[in-house]
């Protein structure tokens, strides 16, 4: 396993934000702006939204242009498990489970499949001194 954190000073890294949001009273919509604001290639994942913060937003992860660097999770932890399905169906194995998206199921499902992950650390954090 690598280290996460790494990929997020690569060029041309991209992350998903699966449960943005434009509801600014959720982490959804904090993280997802602070990491645009920060100059990072963002997409939106919500299935209850066509747009995040003016940019459209995508149902699933399958539904994005490209493949992410990584994906984050804003999400509880069932549909956390449920997008990690997908994710490992899609071979998108960065993921970074934000604190609240995971649960003892998520982590162990996040071992068993051999994914590259963060659990319970804020990525906010992690790049803050990156902007």
């Amino acid at each position: 396993m690598s280290d996460i954190t790494k990929l997020l000073d690569e060029p041309g890294v991209s992350i998903a934000v699966v449960g943005a949001t434009d509801n600014s009273s959720k982490y959804g919509h904090v993280i997802y702006r602070d990491l645009k604001q920060k100059g990072f290639t963002v997409y939106p994942v919500n299935p209850q939204r066509t747009s995040v913060d003016g940019d459209p937003s995508f149902s699933n992860v399958g539904d994005m242009p490209g493949k992410p660097t990584l994906v984050n999770f804003v999400v509880p932890p069932s549909t956390t498990l449920s997008v990690l399905q997908q994710c490992l169906d899609l071979d998108l194995m960065n993921a970074w489970v934000q604190p609240g998206a995971e649960s003892p199921e998520v982590i162990a499902f996040l071992q068993q499949n051999s994914f590259n992950y963060i659990a319970t650390a804020c990525i906010m954090v992690a790049t803050r001194l990156k902007a």
